[in-house]
């Protein structure tokens, strides 16, 4: 009984009216969104290329509709004498269970994945194609102020223990590199992860719910956005993703 009350509450949430919560709604719709990942460091030399075309996504007619990026910072680069504030000894784990688990030789930067498959096309031709036939399921995220909703009803298949990610994303910031390998230079950064966590999701009646909070950050940035992503407990391979511009 207790279950089902909370659904119910969660639902009634979903469906307030709007005059009475600035809720922000955002929906994957049932084709696959494909999430890509980028594992950059201020310390390296060979990242601002990488962060640089990452930005230029920002204006991907594909953004947030059936692409969604984010850079996660890692901070094994930290010790050659630039301490990256973005970086998270969290974001290098999960690289790195990402090398194990795809039996990967190594972890290194720049680093792409792209639906949890390694991507090197950046090095190449940088074609990003995308695959988005697959009938992925819907995933719904409603944010109000700092609590979100979440509802995935899969298209088929059954998942075990769900998980939802959520990922505060910032953009338009700024930093001045004063040691290491970047030294001297200004790097700009764009759909840089600033919070990340995530939460195991509860079954309701042929789909899967899930209510939180966003995840905290001490770093202003001129422009957020949320992005969140289905995975599997033990398999960090995103199945369904959603996201959006957050209204500062």
């Amino acid at each position: 009984m207790k279950s089902i009350i909370n659904y119910l509450f969660v639902i009634s949430l979903f469906f307030m009216p709007s005059a009475l919560f600035a809720i922000e709604i955002f929906e994957s719709g049932t084709q696959r969104v494909s999430v890509l990942e980028l594992y950059t460091s201020e310390g390296c030399s060979s990242c601002p290329p990488a962060d640089r075309w990452l930005s230029e996504l920002k204006q991907d007619k594909r953004l947030w509709k059936q692409l969604i990026p984010v850079a996660f910072h890692v901070d094994y680069w930290d010790y050659i004498g630039w301490t990256d504030r973005f970086a998270s000894a969290a974001f290098s784990d999960r690289q790195r269970r990402y090398a194990q688990s795809k039996g990967l030789s190594t972890v290194y930067t720049p680093g792409f994945l792209l639906n949890g498959k390694e991507w090197r096309s950046f090095f190449g031709l940088r074609h990003l194609s995308l695959d988005d036939s697959k009938n992925a399921g819907n995933l719904i995220v409603k944010v109000n102020q700092q609590n979100v909703y979440a509802t995935y009803k899969p298209a088929w298949q059954k998942i075990n223990t769900p998980v939802l990610n959520i990922v505060l994303l910032g953009f338009d910031l700024i930093s001045k590199v004063e040691s290491g390998e970047n030294r001297g230079k200004q790097l700009k950064h764009d759909f840089t992860v600033l919070g990340y966590s995530t939460v195991p999701m509860s079954t309701e009646t042929g789909m899967y719910t899930a209510t939180t909070q966003l995840p905290g950050t001490s770093i202003h940035a001129p422009q957020t956005a949320i992005t969140t992503w289905i995975s599997e407990q033990g398999d960090q391979t995103p199945i369904q993703a959603t996201g959006g511009w957050l209204i500062q």
